[in-house]
């Protein structure tokens, strides 16, 4: 019963983080679960690939009311959408097979750079930039597009993110204004995390290291708790953020993950030059 109030504490964090910085819970959910799952003692060959999984699969719920809010407020590109989405849902589906291909000690130190990458990007994201111009002005073609989905959703899916990280700054560089291009992102959200998890479920479904209560990699007792409480405090976080100056959470969030990437490879690395 005490790992319940743990996923729920878990989903509170991570839903008052997104509400508060403006990113998807998965850059919290995942190393976190990496802990949690390793000090229950699950096998350290799944819990990685266990974590990036459930991540994705409380994308799914959590995309959904993000979508609605952004829609409501016409900054949902559905043209855009509809053009990328077979790319993100083809992307996302070969995330999950990669993943599955790679140690748990390599899948870790990849979300470990990839934790120090977007902490560097968040603390240099106040630095003034160039004027948006009108969205789609400059969009690549529908190829090039669909391609670079692909590239998207396969890093989202390894990574157990919604793809803000990776959607906004791609669709930003092309000219489109910051308000569509957030709300574009959170609807991709949903095909990454609805591709990814089912890949993720197929890839572990005969693993026989996975614990009980479990579909794949994605752990449900998890899923639910952190599901359950995320919702709810992201509205929390995001009426707390208006109090706040931006600037001085954005590094605080960055340090945090700087210190996260920076556990993540350390201990793996030593791991992994132990292994060699």
């Amino acid at each position: 019963m005490e790992m319940w109030f743990v996923y729920l504490l878990l989903g509170a964090i991570a839903g008052t983080a997104a509400g508060l910085f403006g990113i998807g819970g998965g850059l919290i959910i995942v190393p976190a679960l990496v802990l949690i799952f390793s000090a229950t003692g699950i096998s350290p060959q799944v819990l990685t690939h266990m974590a990036v999984g459930t991540s994705l699969a409380t994308i799914i719920v959590t995309s959904i009311s993000s979508v609605w809010a952004h829609n409501a407020k016409g900054a949902v590109d559905w043209h855009l959408f509809w053009l990328m989405t077979p790319g993100i849902l083809v992307g996302s589906w070969l995330g999950g097979m990669t993943a599955d291909l790679l140690p748990g000690a390599w899948l870790q130190l990849l979300i470990g750079v990839f934790a120090i990458v977007m902490a560097v990007r968040m603390g240099l994201s106040g630095l003034p930039s160039a004027p948006s111009q009108e969205c789609g002005d400059h969009l690549p073609g529908s190829f090039p597009l669909i391609c670079s989905a692909g590239l998207i959703g396969w890093l989202a899916a390894i990574f157990g993110i919604g793809g803000g990280a990776l959607v906004v700054p791609y669709l930003s560089h092309f000219g489109t204004k910051m308000q569509r291009a957030v709300g574009t992102s959170a609807a991709f959200g949903l095909p990454i995390a609805i591709s990814g998890s089912l890949s993720f479920v197929v890839q572990g479904w005969d693993n026989q290291l996975l614990p009980n209560w479990s579909s794949g990699y994605i752990y449900w007792p998890a899923f639910l708790g952190i599901v359950l409480s995320s919702v709810l405090f992201a509205k929390l976080g995001a009426s707390v953020a208006h109090r706040i100056s931006a600037r001085r959470l954005k590094l605080c969030f960055a340090l945090l993950l700087c210190v996260i990437g920076v556990r993540f490879i350390w201990q793996n690395f030593n791991l992994l030059v132990g292994l060699s």
